[in-house]
């Protein structure tokens, strides 16, 4: 298992560092706040991206892409979370393109992976159904009609839903809402008749959207995979995402811990700089030993997504580990770096505010603190049991 970077993945981590810093800075973001931009991204700045290759790097290189894995996406990921970068690659590529890849046939990989893989169309996982994630609770219904389906609900929370060219909706065919077993994948495109879709505002004014399904009817040619058998390439994607997520978790608040630093030595009172108060020191330095052991925590999850010897359950441990870490520690680091800044902390004229509101919503995206504790903790009883 590697827990440290490669050369190449060195130079992916250079390259998206100095490409963010140039044309992602966070004033970029806050202008993207201010505007209101309904899809949360400038879309130029993604196609510049594409053309990076930061959309090709997990898949393999039959599909067009560059074979690099999680371990290449995870230096992305950590220099979007220091820019505040708004982009949809966790989104279209991570979650939508790898659903397609797993479980998409020849035929719907090429109308839809190739055209994603080079960033001319975008894809959005229409999952959730309920405030928290909880991704075996799918109720929304999947009725055969015909040699089609028939799907009725509602999904919530869709990353990036607003603008999509095509939603991946997770439906139950069969079973009770809580069963993996009988949730599909179905594909369908943004224009297909009885799907509408509503802005869901969030305080880190990404975008985030509401889809409702009144009578959408779709063939069979919109199913991915086995009728029933989406989970397992379900829970894949979606640990491909959290890592990601924890990758950007890491990435922000390693920035906001080093802006911190760089106050607590500038900033005097009493003729003094308030970095040698002893109490701040103590908490500085906590905060040190949080942030390397949430890294080593997230190179382990990104190594084991590309390890095929891993089975699922020791797999979804390390990932869960990464995502409650890494989101712990932001959140501990956010709080931090705003009572350290004093009274200016809470100010909007400071970025700091901006880091904590994304921090806020990409540490409950995917599964929040308390969804991964509890998703350990049932993985590792299940391999006792086994």
């Amino acid at each position: 298992m590697n827990l440290v970077y490669s050369d190449e993945q060195r130079l992916l981590a250079d390259s998206a560092r100095d490409f963010l810093a140039a044309r992602s800075p966070v004033v970029a973001q806050r202008r993207l706040r201010d505007e209101g931009s309904a899809s949360g991204f400038d879309p130029q700045l993604w196609r510049e991206a594409v053309a990076l290759g930061w959309s090709a790097i997990p898949f393999p290189e039959q599909l067009g892409g560059l074979d690099f894995g999680c371990m290449g996406l995870g230096p992305v990921f950590e220099s979007i979370g220091r820019n505040l970068a708004a982009t949809p690659l966790l989104s279209s590529v991570v979650l939508g393109g790898s659903l397609l890849h797993l479980a998409g046939n020849a035929a719907q990989q090429a109308r839809w992976l190739a055209p994603v893989i080079a960033g001319d169309l975008r894809l959005a996982l229409a999952l959730d159904e309920q405030a928290r994630h909880a991704p075996q609770s799918t109720a929304l219904q999947a009725r055969a009609d015909g040699d089609g389906y028939c799907l009725n609900g509602d999904k919530y929370w869709v990353l990036d839903g607003l603008g999509a060219d095509a939603y991946l909706v997770a439906a139950r065919v069969a079973g009770l809402a809580g069963d993996p077993q009988g949730i599909s994948l179905f594909l369908l495109p943004a224009d297909t008749p009885g799907l509408s879709v509503s802005a869901l505002p969030l305080i880190d004014a990404r975008n985030c959207a509401r889809l409702q399904l009144q009578q959408v009817r779709v063939g069979a040619e919109a199913l991915l995979g086995q009728a029933g058998e989406g989970w397992a390439s379900l829970d894949l994607a979606l640990d491909r995402g959290r890592a990601c997520l924890a990758a950007e978790l890491l990435g922000a608040a390693g920035h906001l811990f080093e802006t911190t630093l760089d106050y607590l030595k500038t900033r005097v009172q009493f003729d003094t700089p308030i970095g040698s108060f002893q109490a701040l020191q103590h908490r500085a330095a906590q905060l040190y030993v949080d942030l390397a052991l949430s890294r080593s925590a997230v190179m382990a999850a990104l190594s084991a997504l590309d390890d095929d010897t891993l089975d699922a359950a020791a797999r979804g441990r390390l990932v869960s580990l990464a995502k409650w870490k890494a989101g712990d520690t932001a959140i501990k680091v956010a709080n931090e770096a705003v009572q350290m800044h004093g009274g200016i902390g809470v100010t909007d004229e400071l970025d700091v505010g901006l880091y904590l509101k994304r921090v806020r919503v990409a540490q409950a995206s995917l599964g929040d603190r308390d969804f991964h504790c509890q998703r350990y903790g049932a993985l590792a009883q299940g391999e006792q049991h086994d």
